[in-house]
């Protein structure tokens, strides 16, 4: 387990494809004058870290990479299927102690959320660390390198290869997992703000329509606004 001894080496690591099968090439639809890509990375410079780090395959890295570069990030090539593989070889090529992992789905993180949950023991000591009771779409994962290269040599069934972190909290007694509660203010867990689906898109690019002015939404206003709808986006909410 992590020894949370001395400073870290901290990635923000962003997996992101276009091969996705729900909503194909999700990342270069249109949001907020830009691509939803943009969105979440923008948003992501938001959040505390030494480096910025968009991991993907080699099918995609033509398209995304100039949008990675665009937005101050690092660009990583790595397996397709084996995203879990791939978290562990940018980390090793960024010389990682601990790493945040986003996903491309994501234009709406909770960044403040982010910032405190690494400001926290359990965020920068724990092998394994996300806050409970965010919108779908809006947490983060805090995940110790070291217990993600145990997690990778130990993991073989392809869902827990192509999820990176399942391996790690369904092993408790492996790894110190840590769920702390999400600050109160943006705790609101039946939201939806992820984009996996094209009604899951139409929602937040409703949102960004509405509060959107070149800046990142503050995240205050992204929950008030799903708090006070009469659906919070998704599937689940017909």
């Amino acid at each position: 387990m992590s020894s949370g001894e001395g400073p870290q080496r901290l990635g923000i690591v962003v997996q992101a494809r276009l091969g996705s099968t729900r909503l194909a090439r999700k990342a270069l639809l249109p949001l907020g004058g830009a691509t939803l890509l943009d969105m979440v990375l923008s948003r992501l410079l938001l959040v505390e870290a030494d480096l910025r780090v968009l991991a993907t395959e080699p099918s995609s890295a033509g398209e995304l990479g100039p949008i990675a570069r665009r937005q101050g990030f690092e660009l990583f090539v790595g397996p397709e299927d084996d995203v879990l593989g791939r978290y562990c070889m940018a980390a090793k090529e960024f010389s990682l102690d601990r790493l945040i992992r986003a996903t491309g789905d994501n234009p709406l993180v909770c960044h403040e959320a982010a910032n405190l949950l690494m400001a926290s023991r359990e965020g920068r000591e724990a092998d394994y660390a996300s806050q409970v009771g965010l919108p779908l779409g809006m947490g983060v994962e805090s995940v110790a390198v070291e217990a993600l290269m145990r997690a990778a040599s130990e993991a073989h069934d392809p869902y827990e290869r192509e999820h990176v972190c399942p391996y790690l909290y369904n092993h408790p007694a492996r790894f110190s997992i840590a769920r702390p509660e999400a600050p109160a203010a943006y705790r609101f867990p039946e939201g939806r703000l992820t984009v996996d689906t094209q009604r899951d898109y139409e929602f937040v690019r409703g949102l960004y329509g509405a509060h959107y002015d070149g800046r990142p939404i503050p995240s205050a206003v992204i929950l008030s606004a799903i708090r006070a709808g009469a659906s919070v986006g998704g599937p689940e909410a017909a």
